[in-house]
């Protein structure tokens, strides 16, 4: 009797293709968006930290004129960003004390209240000088809260000059044009206290036949 080999339809099942497959962590693709994806994040951490990169600090709610004693009610909060803290130190901070505090020169509505305007109320018991100071007889970035010596230079070359305060306030400082044959001028208001008042008829007779210097002291 001779087998015969049965053969069926189906061949015998082949062995799976071996195939050279890449660690998915070697893609080039999949570091690409790995890069992405941290790019991304450091960029949105970086946004929303500058995005709170504000002071928030006091402004006026309506029009302040000298004298006003300062409360919540004068004041609104606002939220800025300063590009330094120089600037933002120059005005009131919201979480500042303001018990005692009061505006030394108007402050008009929706203006930032400045520190130098925001004065203790001792110190804003002083009489307004205005003085008209030509150009280049002040620091050229002269401003208000600035403490000064006021001298007068007399026209005479042979007269020297004389020294009628020290360590005067500065209450404000305006440009002033078309003073003395078109030569620019500063407006400048000085705060005197009571023991200043004494020099003042001796400071407006000197002040009359010589020009007024302003010299600023040191901090």
């Amino acid at each position: 009797m001779v087998d015969t080999a049965v053969r069926s339809g189906f061949g015998a099942p082949s062995a799976p293709a071996q195939r050279n497959r890449r660690a998915r962590w070697k893609d080039g693709r999949l570091l690409l968006g790995v890069l992405l994806v941290a790019v991304t994040g450091l960029a949105g951490a970086k946004l929303l930290s500058s995005a709170d990169d504000t002071t928030t600090i006091w402004a006026a709610k309506h029009d302040l004129p000298a004298g006003t004693k300062l409360t919540g009610d004068d004041l609104t909060t606002v939220r800025v960003r300063f590009t330094s803290s120089d600037d933002a130190n120059k005005y009131v901070a919201a979480d500042a004390d303001l018990k005692g505090l009061v505006i030394a020169r108007p402050v008009d509505a929706g203006e930032f209240v400045p520190r130098e305007a925001a004065v203790p109320e001792a110190e804003s018991n002083r009489t307004e000088l205005p003085l008209s100071v030509a150009t280049g007889k002040l620091p050229s970035d002269a401003a208000a809260g600035d403490q000064v010596d006021i001298w007068v230079i007399p026209k005479a070359q042979d007269q020297a000059a004389k020294l009628m305060w020290s360590d005067v306030r500065v209450l404000q400082v305006d440009a002033v044009k078309g003073v003395a044959g078109g030569s620019a001028r500063r407006q400048v208001l000085v705060g005197l206290d009571q023991d200043d008042l004494r020099r003042l008829p001796a400071a407006l007779t000197a002040m009359s036949s010589g020009e007024p210097v302003l010299v600023r002291r040191g901090s």
